[in-house]
């Protein structure tokens, strides 16, 4: 052992033996590749391989279907009305086989029915790319699997695939095999077959489709309920045919003057005709997910039954009510399209979907679905910003000033202008209260006193707030700033119903549902989805915004006392926003077991008529919300606990800091007088660290960089609103300096009523 060893470290053995290590560890890999692929073959040899004769019987298909909460209500059948006319090779259009050959299998007509080379690009830039986005199977190969063979994604299928592929390639022709796949493969929905495709999309025959035409249609086998041009996916769908160009190019199948003209043509579709289908959007919505979850391939051969989330009597009730107040807001405000989402925020699931007024309205684009696409908010979105803030410390008590304020640093404080760098909006109304609460701003949507609370509150800790509760959306803080508040970023009607239902459930998120559960043909189920829930946001908080979304006096200057979110005898939170220009109208409201969000607006975001919202959208949401009332229990909002003891009266609903004056008082031994209770009228970035609020004082307010302009806006509104009292020359006494017997004596209505 000890010379063997010696030898192994001896150089002078390595390389008088190099040679012969070299040819044995050849003949042992040959051996070893040998009893490799001979195992490979008698095991390949054991299938039992489909008869090629087979081939023309064709594959039936077991149609999904899907059906309400109930299980009894048929929503849509996928596949019973299959359409798919075969025409003959050369009744297509050249254009229509290259885009399918360039982005299908760009090596079709080189290899023997499988391409070795066309798996290997592909293993290797899923690889690279971590996923799994590009296949290698060859056109030949799709033939095989679409015709003969079960779809289920096993080793075993893919050799006899593989297999049959190389004996389908030695029966048939290139172009009798291209020809089957361009007459059989999915081309969206019901649509099988270029012929139908052709149809149905472009109104003409799969001979005279265009270059831009031709390659949209190739574009959409490898996903087409995903790439449907009626979805809200079509920035893919033209991504998709932009890339069957490229690769046509690349392929010499078109020429550079071809490329241009069809990357440039603007190409149209005809309307989408659908039949035999209920609440259309919510079932595309539903088909979208199950293709990810399941793939094309199973949607048409497995046979689910999908049991869905859908509420299809509330379905049925808001289609109408939409329908009818659609009609009236084209007429009245210039609006042509509304939305609307329920939601049972308590399980999360999604119980009615209207995407459009009319799914099937040539006017207004209707199978889009507005409640996927995203919006601007407007003031709806300001009740997570308050949100956040009451996380930190604040309370609904808490005063700010609602007055004329420039909000950046780079502008001077008299500024008016909202021209960049500066910043400095008006409320709707362009009046201004003074101080106020929180409660109050909130409820009646002021926009000085929230731009203020999302400052307070942080930009980045209310995104992470708003996408804790559900928004997906508002991705980019840096773009924002502090428009954030007024509905600066975009968001879906989805979305927000969904993190509504945060507020409605006390601060728990219920992941959203759609789908109950599937089944396959035989019965089995296959999927179930369970009620997930998790504490997002403090149980209090979220009492305490349903409180203030629920107070009919706090909101009652801005709505009045009977309005339509005002319900007498059920507890109900609401919330409005609309967008400059009135681009957008929402209501988003809940009760403690449903939440309803509404859209109006138009699709092309065209400006509406009208001075607020809640004129275009509230009629549409209260109708809805009274008929929901009578299905469902009468639950109550649970009072929020609010504790004042010990916080600083600016924290507390005071702007005046007695507390501040009574230490001043004792320490100096002098009386508090009208002077030095309006000497001590401040902004609140005076009397708090706005991260710390009911921390001890800043000990150099001016540190903040709002402080200044904000002291500025504050003190303007002193001087003008006490003038009086300010230039009198003797200080007038109002109570003495023992805090317990601190009384004010002069009158304080003028102080009352700016609270």
């Amino acid at each position: 052992t000890e010379n063997m060893i010696k030898k192994l470290r001896s150089k002078q053995w390595w390389k008088a033996n190099y040679k012969r290590l070299i040819i044995d560890t050849l003949i042992v890999l040959f051996v070893l590749g040998v009893v490799l692929v001979s195992g490979l073959l008698i095991w390949v040899s054991t299938l039992q391989i489909p008869d090629l004769s087979s081939f023309s019987d064709r594959r039936v298909l077991q149609s999904t279907k899907i059906y309400d909460r109930t299980g009894q209500i048929l929503l849509y059948d996928l596949h019973q009305d299959v359409k798919r006319t075969v025409v003959p090779y050369d009744h297509i259009s050249r254009y229509l086989k290259n885009a399918t050959i360039a982005i299908e299998d760009e090596r079709f007509y080189n290899h023997p029915g499988v391409d070795i080379r066309g798996i290997a690009r592909a293993a290797w830039s899923n690889l690279v790319s971590g996923g799994s986005g590009q296949g290698g199977s060859t056109i030949t190969q799709q033939v095989i699997k679409n015709s003969v063979l079960a779809r289920d994604k096993t080793l075993t299928r893919k050799i006899k695939e593989a297999i049959l592929s190389l004996k389908l390639e030695r029966v048939l022709s290139k172009d009798e095999i291209l020809g089957i796949y361009l007459n059989e493969s999915p081309y969206g929905g019901t649509i099988y077959g270029v012929e139908e495709a052709s149809q149905a999309y472009f109104g003409k025959a799969a001979a005279d489709i265009d270059l831009a035409q031709a390659a949209y249609i190739a574009a959409l086998p490898q996903a087409p309920t995903y790439l449907s041009p009626y979805g809200n996916n079509r920035d893919a769908l033209d991504a998709r045919q932009r890339s069957v160009l490229a690769s046509m190019l690349q392929n010499d199948l078109i020429t550079e003057d071809e490329y241009t003209a069809a990357k440039d043509e603007k190409v149209e579709f005809l309307p989408q005709a659908v039949s035999g289908i209920r609440a259309p959007h919510f079932v595309m919505y539903i088909r979208e997910q199950l293709a990810k979850q399941f793939g094309e391939d199973a949607l048409e051969s497995q046979g689910f039954r999908v049991t869905t989330t859908l509420n299809y009597d509330f379905q049925e009730h808001a289609e109408e009510i939409v329908t009818k107040h659609s009609a009236y807001n084209l007429t009245r405000f210039d609006a042509d399209n509304a939305g609307m989402i329920v939601v049972d925020p308590k399980t999360g699931d999604l119980l009615t979907m209207i995407g459009s007024k009319d799914y099937f309205s040539k006017d207004i684009d209707g199978n889009f679905n507005i409640t996927l696409a995203s919006r601007q908010p407007g003031s709806s979105i300001k009740p997570f910003i308050y949100a956040t803030a009451f996380t930190k410390g604040y309370l609904p008590n808490t005063i700010l000033f609602d007055v004329k304020t420039q909000f950046s640093p780079k502008c001077h404080a008299d500024d008016p202008s909202s021209e960049s760098p500066c910043y400095s909006p008006n409320n709707y109304n362009h009046k201004f209260v003074g101080p106020i609460s929180m409660r109050n701003a909130l409820a009646q949507s002021l926009n000085i006193p929230a731009v203020k609370t999302l400052y307070l509150a942080g930009i980045k800790s209310s995104l992470k707030l708003a996408a804790d509760m559900g928004i997906t959306t508002l991705n980019d803080p840096d773009r924002y700033g502090l428009t954030l508040v007024l509905g600066g970023g975009e968001v879906r009607l989805l979305d927000m119903t969904n993190a509504y239902s945060v507020f409605a459930n006390e601060g728990t998120r219920a992941e959203p549902r759609s789908i109950l559960k599937v089944e396959d043909s035989t019965g089995a189920t296959v999927f179930e989805s369970k009620v997930e829930t998790k504490q997002v946001l403090d149980q209090n908080v979220a009492l305490i915004i349903s409180d203030i979304l629920s107070d009919n006096n706090a909101r009652m200057p801005l709505w009045g006392p009977t309005s339509l979110v005002y319900f007498a005898n059920r507890d109900v939170a609401a919330k409005s926003g609309s967008t400059n220009n009135l681009r957008d109208a929402w209501l988003m409201g809940y009760t403690p077991n449903l939440a309803v969000g509404a859209w109006v607006g138009n699709n092309s975001n065209k400006a509406m008529d009208g001075n607020t919202s809640g004129l275009i959208v509230t009629p549409m949401w209260r109708e809805f919300m009274d008929y929901a009332l009578t299905k469902i229990p009468d639950e109550k909002f649970t009072q929020p606990k609010i504790d004042l003891a010990g916080v600083k009266p600016i924290i507390r609903g005071d702007y005046i800091d007695t507390d501040m004056l009574v230490a001043q008082a004792q320490t100096s031994s002098t009386s508090i007088n009208m002077g030095s209770m309006l000497g001590n009228i401040h902004t609140i970035l005076y009397f708090v660290k706005k991260d710390d609020p009911q921390g001890p004082y800043p000990s150099n307010p001016s540190a903040d960089d709002q402080f200044d302009n904000w002291e500025y806006a504050v003190q303007a509104w002193k001087n003008n609103t006490y003038s009086t009292m300010l230039s009198t020359s003797t200080p007038t006494t109002i109570g003495t300096s023992t805090p317990d017997t601190l009384v004010p004596v002069v009158d304080t209505t003028i102080l009352q009523n700016n609270h």
